[in-house]
Formats: structure tokens, sequence, C-alpha cells
């Protein structure tokens, strides 16, 4: 049992990191899941021995240990959850476990308990039951604008996400009643959703502002102010970052998501770079579409460079470094490819993975890109249509599978 616990809560932590993750195929993510669900049964089949393990683990107080003992309480269907729930109000650290256990059980559990946390008084109650919702794409109804106009903070942020997942474009006026607020969270994610929602003017410009300030929201306010931007606001935008830490970073990863072929020549020069060479193969990709793999294009690394932990004792340092999954681009090579086939990306038009952005090119690569590549062609549904809901990229793999092969959800 202790096998169980222990591997289930690392999947999870890899899972965390994978969702986001640029090396990540479909393929990939399935079995990672699979990988996961099958520690999960192996707790689930031992009953009550299962269960005793999979509490006991929660006394380290780590979210990926809540979830793999959630997921049994859950589907438990008794008091076990609520424990859990009530132990969280205290452990907010752990609250992301929770939610990913609702995330991750079979909708045939919820009814009856998402119906009662909606209803509950307490605020962590109450988000939880949003969250559930909103990460299984199943409208809240009339109560999300209920709870944007008069619950607590923390309801109130999780349910502007929810109603930029669900397309819920009734709620648009809601959120931008919400953009001049002074605390950032609300104000973050009034602007999230309502740029998601059809605000392409004030929205934006809070969502901007936002991406041109360094901390925890940044990443996902400038991708996003990006890839709802028309060109020419994007490129002023990518210019007005120049002063930021930082600042060449972004302007690589953002040159990406505007989808220009303009900066392709600039990419190629930043790839000789080894700070920026494999970030700047990302957004090169990211504009052409070009397989490395397929077309030969990575190398080892330069001779020398040292990525990752050290194996000094002393050396405090043990986070992978954000690029460590990227390849190494060959430079000739790429340059070579550009010069036979730069002629038919032509500039001044927003290109995603090699093409115009549309419906059947962004479901395209939600079946076959990889994770990070997939969560730009959900946003670029999205921004196609306010009332469309956000594809769930971070749903299990099986449930995605599933939207996908019938049809994403509408």
């Amino acid at each position: 049992m202790e096998e169980h616990t222990d591997e289930a809560s690392f999947l999870w932590l890899q899972r965390a990191s994978a969702v986001h993750a640029p090396n990540y195929s479909p393929q990939q993510f399935a079995d990672l899941d699979e990988r996961l669900a099958a520690h999960i049964d192996g707790l689930r089949v031992a009953g009550d021995e299962g269960w005793q393990h999979a509490l006991a683990i929660t006394d380290n107080e780590g979210p990926e240990d809540f979830f793999v003992a959630a997921v049994l309480a859950i589907e438990a269907v008794d008091g076990r959850f609520d424990d859990l729930v009530e132990r969280a109000k205290d452990l907010p650290e752990v609250v992301p476990g929770l939610i990913s256990a609702l995330g991750w059980v079979e909708p045939k559990y919820l009814g009856g308990r998402v119906r009662a946390l909606l209803e509950d008084a307490s605020p962590l109650r109450q988000k939880l039951g949003v969250a559930a919702c909103a990460l299984h794409r199943r409208d809240v109804g009339p109560l999300l604008g209920q709870l944007l106009a008069g619950a607590p903070d923390s309801v109130r942020i999780r349910a502007l996400r929810a109603a930029g997942e669900l397309g819920r474009a009734d709620l648009l006026p809601q959120a931008q009643s919400l953009l001049g607020e002074a605390k950032p969270e609300l104000r973050f994610w009034a602007a999230w959703a309502a740029v998601l929602l059809g605000d392409r003017a004030q929205a934006l410009d809070v969502l901007a502002a936002f991406a041109l300030k360094s901390g925890p929201r940044q990443p996902r306010a400038f991708q996003l102010a990006l890839q709802a931007m028309e060109l020419a606001p994007g490129h002023a935008l990518l210019l007005d970052s120049a002063a930021l830490p930082e600042a060449q970073r972004l302007r690589i990863i953002g040159s990406g998501f505007i989808g220009d072929a303009r900066y392709v020549p600039w990419l190629i020069e930043q790839m000789a770079q080894p700070a920026t060479a494999r970030i700047a193969a990302e957004a090169f990709v990211t504009i052409t579409g070009v397989d490395f793999n397929l077309a030969q294009m990575e190398v080892p690394p330069p001779d020398g460079f040292e990525d990752g932990p050290t194996d000094d004792p002393d050396d405090d340092n043990v986070e992978l470094p954000e690029d460590i999954a990227l390849p190494w681009p060959d430079i000739d090579k790429i340059r070579a490819w550009w010069q036979q086939n730069g002629a038919r990306f032509a500039p001044g038009v927003r290109l995603f993975m090699g093409q115009p952005v549309s419906p059947d090119s962004c479901t395209g690569v939600l079946r076959e890109g990889f994770q990070r590549q997939r969560v730009a062609a959900a946003l670029h549904l999205a921004l196609l249509d306010a009332r469309a809901p956000l594809f769930a990229t971070s749903a299990p793999a099986w449930r995605q599978q599933r939207w996908l092969g019938d049809g994403i959800p509408l």
C-alpha cells in the first residue's frame, strides 16, 4: 500500500508540472494519467486498508497527499471528504489537491456533493463547488451570477475564472464591473474572464497592465493579452516590456504568442545565445509549426553548458530550469529551412503552428500538440467564440479524448 500512496503523490506532482510542459504529447500525458490511475486503483481495491494509507499521508500536509485521499473520499460518498475539507480550512496550501481531486473523479460521484458545496455558507466549500463545475465544464447556472455579486472575495475570484472557462458571455457585464477593483486578484480575474468573454477594450487594457508587472499573474496575463490583441497593439506591448526584468525572455516568448512571421529572423538570431536558444526555438515552432524531430533540427547542448541542479551538496538550488525540457536548436539547419520556406509565411498575419488561427487548426493542435501548445490552442478557440467553453487541457486524458472524439463540449 505504501508504494501506491507514495507513487500516486509523486505522479500527481509530475502531472501538475506536465499540464503546462512543452514536451508532453497527448500520448505521454495519457500514459502519465494511466499510471496515476493505476496506483489510485490499487488503493481503491484494497478497501479500508488503502484508505487508511491514503489518510495517513495527509499528515505530510502537501496538496499531492490530499489529492490521493480526496479521490478515495469523494468516491466513498460518505463524510470523509467533508473531514478533509475541514482540515483544509487551516491548510490553504492543500486546497489545490482537493480541487484537482474534484476534477479527476467521474461526474457520477459529484452530483449531490457539488450541490451541497455550492449551497454551503463556507467560502471554501462554495469555492470547491464552483471549481468542480468549472473543471468538468458543467454550467453552474444562475447561481454563478449571484456568487459574483455577493460572495466573499475568494469565491468571487473562482466564479470569475469559471465564467471565463464556461463561456458565460451573459456574465460579461458583471466581470466588467469589477475591472476597477482595488484588490489585484479580483481585478486580474475580472480582466481575464472579460477578455475571454469578448471584451477587447477596457478588460484588455487591464490585462496588459498585469502583463507589464512582474509577479505570479504576469505569465498568464502576458499570454492571453498577446493572443487576444490585434497585431499592432501586440507589437507595442512587446516594446513596452523592454524595461522589465527578464525582458528579453518575455519578448521572445511573446513573439510566439503574437505569431507574426516578421519575428522569425530575429528569433533565429536569439538561438545563437545559450540563455535564449531554446525558448527562441519554441517561439519559432509556435509561429511556423515545423517539427524539430522530423526535420532533425535538434543538437546536443553546447560544450560545457550546465543545466539543472549541480552535484554540489552545498548548492541550495534544486529547481529544474524552465527550459530544460526544450530541444537545443541546430541553427544552421533552421536558417537553411527558413531560406527555403520563409516566403510562404507572410508577415502581418497571426500564425499558430504554421497556419492562420482557425477552429480547425486549433482543434488539430488539441489533438496532436504538446501540452504548452494545446494550452495556447484552447485560448485561441475561446477567443474566437466568446460563448465557447475554454477546452480543459488539464482534465484527465481519457476525458479530453472523449471530448475531442465526441466534439468539443459547447
